[in-house]
């Protein structure tokens, strides 16, 4: 009967020890885990659903806000936001530009954003374009105005929320050459071009105007490349 007993006994060990041993084994490494991507990301471009309490809800990781501005863009009397960013890592990267409208909870919501609007910093050899930039909001404009007494010259731009869009109003531009000064104006939704150039080989200096009228366009800012617009009015102009 105590043989009997000490077999019972025996069996009940061994069968709690195998329960607490696959109890305390570990959970199976190799079982896919969930990892919260959002700030790995970069900035969302067109979902208008994402609302954040603070500006730094919109920018992840990997970029850091080269410029911010606020201001009243879609006439609403809230103060709204436009940012500049650009990675942290790879200071030749495309910026990105995104604009984020005040709510009256005071929360912010992502209006739209731009891969293409804000030039790029560098060129291939590692100079800056422009020597100053500078973004702002005033009377529901978004005025984006570079500086460079260089090649690149000076480049003003002027974005009117109109209709839930922001899009192109005006744009002006002044370089200097060799030889001459010209100066660009146009008005992208008028369709109306002026050109002045300025010889400057000459001591008097005699100046020229010319004027162009072309069809009305509406380029938005999500999508809309500066450079491409001031390329394509020249080359009306000069048709």
């Amino acid at each position: 009967m105590k043989k009997i007993i000490s077999i019972v006994l025996l069996s009940s060990l061994l069968i709690y020890s195998c329960d607490k041993t696959k109890a305390d084994a570990p959970k199976d490494s190799s079982a896919p885990i969930k990892k919260d991507t959002a700030k790995n990301s970069p900035p969302i471009q067109n979902d208008r659903s994402t609302v954040g309490k603070q500006v730094s809800d919109f920018v992840s990781n990997q970029y850091e806000i080269q410029y911010e501005t606020e201001g009243d863009l879609n006439q609403d009397g809230l103060p709204d936001k436009a940012l500049v960013l650009r990675k942290k890592e790879d200071t030749l990267a495309q910026r990105k530009t995104i604009i984020l409208l005040k709510n009256p909870d005071q929360t912010y919501r992502l209006f739209t954003s731009s891969e293409t609007v804000f030039p790029e910093e560098y060129n291939e050899y590692g100079y800056k374009m422009h020597e100053t930039e500078d973004i702002s909001i005033e009377k529901g404009t978004l005025n984006i105005n570079l500086y460079d007494i260089g090649p690149n010259g000076n480049q003003f731009s002027k974005f009117k929320y109109i209709g839930d869009h922001l899009i192109l109003t005006y744009i002006e531009t002044y370089n200097m050459g060799a030889g001459s000064h010209s100066a660009l104006y146009y008005e992208p939704m008028k369709g109306n071009i002026t050109l002045e150039s300025i010889n400057t080989m000459k001591e008097e200096m005699p100046s020229t105007t010319q004027k162009a009228q072309v069809k009305k366009e509406r380029f938005l800012f999500e999508n809309v490349s500066l450079d491409d617009v001031v390329s394509n009015a020249y080359n009306s102009v000069d048709k």
